[in-house]
């Protein structure tokens, strides 16, 4: 990504560059003559955002771009923007805004995208050896974004645009939205980037020749995208049938071809063996021992000491040895983890049934990927990439409004180093976002399972590798839980308490990539937290041992069988807006260590610490790691917002768990992986710094690409659009327990608030009606409860009084209800704590 692209459309418009523009040209964002302009300019930023730096292929690089464009279709240039319109008319909206910006792509839109780019092809052989890795929305500027919010989308808030002489000039709509394509040439082994211009019209055809607008598309040399699904399949036919293979097979005792199982891996980068030449993988060889038990768990039989490199291009094994004869491990009675298969032969009988129910409905409201909870309001979006993706976070504060937090939050890259250097665990270091995707790796929730209560659940639609569009039902999860006390305190003098009850929105996904599974969960509290955890759980990735060996790199859990030592790292990429508006760039980030005062005159009992800040002014600066010792953590505040008493905002990162990366700085894997090096990286804002270890890290050789190439430019942070990079792992030390499928562990960091106490507008949980007011209580406190209910003139306690009785006491006011509750709570009668 160091090069400079070659532009193959107009260039952009000059208001486009990062940051807000100046007033005088303010207003021109807000005419429907710009919106066109704002279609160009991002066509140029997609092009940009094609852009990878080129090593061992440079020779012929330029040969490979007059290849390009002799199967592909000139590129009709964009109309130009009118000047006719008036900034003092409003005009009325020509057509409905059906989708905001960020939704996701939808499974029309995607056929829409497929069809344009492969019309474009110039032959039909070209057309029909195009393979579609990805098609993803295209996000727009946040102008754009500024836009929808203020006057097509929830929340609806003109005060999210820049304020314009002689008052807002009302767009008649938004510009078109785009789809950005990965393709893999199968046949030229070339990978091209695409942008599409997506039109209503367009969507709703239903004839064949319904095509977006090619905006943009560039050949990306010495490159290999991410493997799919129908490639792992395909690979294991190919070495199924491969006869050296099944030779290799038989010396093991193994004839039946359907009992092996083939795991796709990629090569990773190891030597210039393993560049981007060639679509390359490495399988792992694993076996079943029975053929009529679809749910056995083949991981528990590795096939050690077969070596099998594969040409993922033309499907063919190119290397193969059988290096090491190692027996296969004996079946192991505790491999299976099905219903009725479990340590015992019998599941728990004694787990009653536990119900969730809201009979009155969830508190959130969702329309479309808008959701409102709790004064939180963001929106839901998904990628084959990420997956799941949180926009525009904001909170409302009272009087003061909406508050920006964030404009997109995601998990942007999983990487999995193992620490056995024997072969071939010492490959084993997946890139599992950029080398596979998590999104498209993505379950089909089930409720009751994978979300208990009440749900809402939003599918996602994605491009198979023959572009074909594939639908992964319930795939997002949204729902409310209760999270236990959110606070407490108790007079002791008085005896009265005041309790609160806390209540938490989930947002969720789940995906399997090869043995292990992922939850990754975004989850919003009452008192102005967030929380990203990340839920492990799946198989192990094992190795089998001869008789009698014993490595010290990993744990025996079965006679023959270990689990090697490795650790997982997420990368959470947060781009922040903390109290900023649409354009402004008011944000920076201090680092905060509590540090203990020295002996001495300050400090003459020797108890004294303090909270010290640190002014993180650049790129090269804001590299840091945790340390518990300093109880070290950092706040994004802004340089513009002052709360009551002075103090500016900001939004505090409280790290979780954490660990570094134990593989030497020599690591061939870490050169792919620079990122792992700390734990808090922080960039100013660029629309095309998007995933830690560059565009395409799969067989990935070039040290010079992604974020710690990125903070070389040491650009400033004092006061500027922030993103944060936070870098957080787990070591596994594989234990018995771990076996057969790994009991969930958890890992995560927290966002926390700087509001005036946004818990205490949390009401008091009442009594459900459902369950009804309790029937039996002192005689004291029925006198007081009358009393109560006489005294009080609002119409729902007259209405009782009309047919007081406590068997029929339904509804009276909030009021009364929480004197009684305090009535009930004082009252040390024997039958009152009953």
């Amino acid at each position: 990504m160091a090069s400079t692209p070659q532009k193959t459309t107009a260039s952009a418009s000059s208001f486009l560059a990062d940051g807000l523009p100046s007033s005088s040209s303010s207003s021109s964002i807000f005419q429907d003559a710009t919106a066109s302009a704002l279609v160009s300019a991002s066509a140029a930023n997609a092009e940009q955002d094609c852009s990878v730096a080129s090593t061992d292929c440079s020779k012929d690089q330029l040969g490979k771009n007059v290849a390009m464009a002799s199967v592909i279709h000139a590129v009709n240039s964009l109309p130009e923007p009118s000047a006719n319109t008036s900034s003092k008319r409003i005009p009325t909206m020509l057509r409905a805004q059906t989708k905001h910006p960020f939704d996701p792509l939808s499974a029309t839109e995607i056929s829409v995208a497929v069809s344009t780019v492969r019309a474009a092809g110039a032959t039909p052989e070209v057309r029909d050896s195009m393979r579609f890795i990805e098609v993803v929305l295209f996000e727009p500027d946040k102008h754009v974004v500024a836009l929808a919010d203020a006057y097509f989308f929830p929340p609806f808030q003109p005060s999210l645009v820049p304020k314009t002489k002689g008052g807002p000039v009302i767009p008649s709509k938004l510009p078109p939205r785009r789809a950005r394509l990965i393709v893999y040439n199968r046949k030229s082994n070339e990978t091209s980037v695409w942008a599409v211009e997506l039109s209503e019209v367009h969507a709703v055809t239903r004839s064949g020749h319904h095509r977006g607008k090619v905006i943009s598309s560039r050949f990306v040399p010495n490159v290999q995208p991410p493997m799919d699904a129908v490639e792992y399949a395909e690979c294991e036919a190919a070495v199924k049938d491969f006869p050296p293979f099944r030779e290799a097979m038989k010396r093991r005792g193994i004839e039946d071809m359907d009992l092996v199982m083939v795991d796709t891996w990629c090569v990773g980068y190891h030597s210039e063996a393993d560049a981007p030449c060639r679509r390359l993988a490495k399988p792992l060889i694993f076996c079943r021992s029975e053929s009529d038990c679809p749910m056995e768990n083949g991981y528990a039989r590795p096939v050690e000491g077969v070596c099998v490199l594969v040409d993922m291009q033309n499907m063919v094994v190119i290397e193969f040895e059988d290096c090491k004869f190692v027996p296969l491990p004996p079946a192991d009675a505790l491999r299976n983890y099905t219903a009725g298969e479990s340590r015992g032969g019998a599941d728990r009988s004694d787990v009653k049934p536990l119900q969730i129910t809201q009979p009155e409905g969830p508190s959130f409201r969702i329309d479309g990927y808008f959701v409102e909870w709790q004064k939180w309001n963001f929106r839901i979006g998904f990628s084959p990439r990420e997956g799941l993706v949180i926009y525009s976070v904001a909170y409302i504060d009272g009087s003061r409004g909406r508050r920006s937090v964030a404009h997109r939050l995601s998990f942007v890259e999983i990487v999995v180093p193992y620490g056995d250097p024997n072969n071939p665990h010492y490959r084993k270091n997946a890139f599992d976002a950029g080398e596979d995707g998590l999104g498209k790796n993505a379950h089909s929730l089930k409720k009751g399972c994978d979300c208990s209560g009440y749900i809402k659940y939003l599918d996602a639609h994605f491009t198979n590798f023959t572009g074909g569009v594939e639908t992964i039902e319930n795939c997002v999860c949204l729902h409310e839980e209760d999270h236990g006390i959110l606070w407490k305190h108790q007079d002791w003098r008085t005896g009265l308490a005041e309790v609160r009850r806390s209540r938490r929105l989930s947002v969720s996904f789940i995906c399997t990539v090869a043995n292990y599974e992922y939850g990754f969960f975004w989850t919003f509290y009452q008192d102005g937290k967030i929380e990203a955890e990340v839920k492990l759980t799946g198989i192990l990735s094992l190795g089998a041992l001869q008789p009698g060996e014993v490595r010290k790199y990993g744990t025996m859990i079965a006679p023959g069988l270990y689990a090697p030592v490795h650790q997982h790292f997420f990368v959470a990429r947060m781009d922040m807006a903390v109290d900023c508006k649409p354009g402004e760039a008011f944000n920076q980030v201090v680092e905060v260590n509590v540090r203990v005062e020295e002996p001495g005159e300050n400090n003459v009992h020797n108890n004294a610490f303090y909270a010290e800040e640190r002014l993180l002014k650049s790129e090269m600066e804001a590299m840091s790691d945790c340390d518990p010792f300093t109880a070290r953590h950092w706040i994004v505040r802004n340089t513009r917002t002052v709360n009551r008493t002075g103090q500016l905002t900001g939004y505090k990162l409280v790290p979780g768990s954490n660990c570094l990366p134990l593989a030497g700085l020599e690591a061939k894997f870490m050169k792919r992986a620079a990122f792992l090096k700390h734990n808090l990286w922080v960039t100013q804002y660029a629309h095309d710094e998007m995933f830690p270890g560059g565009e395409f890290p799969n067989q990935n050789p070039r040290v010079g690409e992604g974020l710690a190439t990125w903070v070389q430019k040491d650009r400033s942070l004092e006061e500027t659009d922030i993103v944060l990079w936070y870098v957080f792992g787990i070591t596994h030390v594989p234990r018995l327990e771990d076996w057969p499928v790994k009991p969930v562990e958890h890992i995560g960091f927290m966002l926390m608030m700087f509001l005036p106490t946004p818990m205490n507008w949390v009401p008091k949980e009442m009594m459900s009606r459902t369950m009804g007011w309790p029937r039996q209580f002192s005689l004291h406190c029925w006198r007081r409860c009358e009393e109560m209910l006489l005294s009080c003139e609002c119409l729902l306690c007259v209405k009782e009084r009309m047919f007081w009785s406590m068997d029929s006491l339904v509804g009276p006011c909030y009021s009364f209800a929480t004197s009684f509750i305090y009535l009930i709570e004082s009252c040390y009668k024997l039958i009152c704590i009953v």
